[in-house]
């Protein structure tokens, strides 16, 4: 009898052994990638422009041609397509906006928009209410990822999968899609300028002389 105590004991310390090695508990992982969830998409949007439009204008104010020449160069910056510029008809100010397009018409090609890049067209407008505005678009590439603010699980409820939450990440995709100024460098990096041959002769000339290279 005593000495099957010694091989029941074994027995029953192999299996608690066995138990603890068939266990699996991983912290401090985060499965799920940030940027897949909200990944950044490069799609073709409209940029617009609205310019509001008095009955009596017949000029662009100062503060508004600066404005229509910052839109021009977001153009020339983003977009080879064409410049739309939409002028009301029917309404109360037509006239006002039909004489202020051809102001609006200069800015742009004084800003670099070739002639036939700019097109101009109507849309109807009501002939009572609000100033109908001249309003200025153009399509390009631009970087987008999809609205934050989706909350599909409860954050109070406990878990042992340390994740991040659903919009983890979301607000950093979106900041660093409207801020990046060429889209395409999403997709690969350009290519390399040609070095400054006379500025490196200049470094490695006084790296050996003992001398400060950095420039004055």
């Amino acid at each position: 009898m005593t000495r099957t105590l010694p091989s029941v004991t074994l027995l029953i310390l192999s299996g608690l052994l066995a138990g603890c090695g068939n266990s699996q508990l991983t912290t401090g992982s985060i499965p799920e990638d940030y940027r897949a969830r909200h990944p950044i998409v490069l799609t073709e949007a409209q940029s617009a422009l609205d310019i509001p439009v008095a009955p009596s204008d017949y000029r662009l104010s100062t503060g508004m041609r600066d404005t229509v020449k910052g839109f021009a160069q977001k153009f020339v910056q983003s977009s080879s397509g064409y410049v739309q510029i939409q002028l009301p008809q029917g309404s109360p100010n037509a006239a006002a906006a039909s004489h202020l397009a051809r102001d609006i018409r200069t800015v742009l090609s004084g800003s670099g928009i070739r002639s036939d890049r700019i097109i101009m067209t109507a849309y109807g407008a009501a002939p009572s209410g609000d100033a109908a505005p001249i309003r200025l678009s153009f399509a390009s590439t631009r970087a987008v990822t999809a609205s934050c603010g989706n909350w599909p699980e409860d954050l109070s409820n406990d878990t042992m999968e340390n994740r991040n939450w659903y919009n983890f990440g979301c607000a950093s995709q979106n900041n660093l899609a409207a801020q990046v100024a060429n889209p395409t460098d999403l997709m690969a990096p350009r290519g390399m300028t040609p070095i400054d041959a006379t500025r490196r002769a200049n470094v490695i000339g006084a790296y050996r002389a003992g001398t400060d290279p950095s420039s004055k």
